[in-house]
């Protein structure tokens, strides 16, 4: 088992999730159960993905769930893409974010290159 608490791809993942529940909250009210739940569902995702490998036994279930973590990402990206376009988002809001996105996903893709070649 490991501690997820010690992982740079959850912190980010962790960091990320915090941020996108602040620029989310000015969402327009009629996307409450619609794109704005969505990508708080997406953002959870990620991290709740890489503490449920790490409490898994063996390299190939933890690698399992970050492949899931690292999908939850992709999603996250259109979604937030989506809600630029449709003016949901500040551009400052959508242009702090994405480098977070961006830098999860390196975070979580490393590691997952590493766990396979090892």
């Amino acid at each position: 088992m490991r501690d997820h608490t010690k992982l740079t791809a959850f912190l980010k993942a962790d960091e990320l999730v915090l941020e996108i529940y602040r620029i989310t909250r000015g969402f327009p009210i009629e996307e409450t159960y619609g794109l704005k739940s969505q990508i708080r569902r997406a953002a959870v995702s990620v991290p709740s993905n890489i503490v449920e490998g790490c409490g898994r036994e063996g390299e190939k279930e933890f690698v399992r769930f970050l492949d899931i973590a690292f999908g939850s990402l992709r999603e996250l990206a259109y979604q937030l893409s989506l809600s630029n376009r449709l003016e949901y988002l500040s551009p400052t809001d959508y242009q702090s974010i994405f480098p977070l996105l961006i830098e999860t996903e390196k975070v979580i893709g490393s590691l997952i290159r590493k766990i396979r070649s090892s």
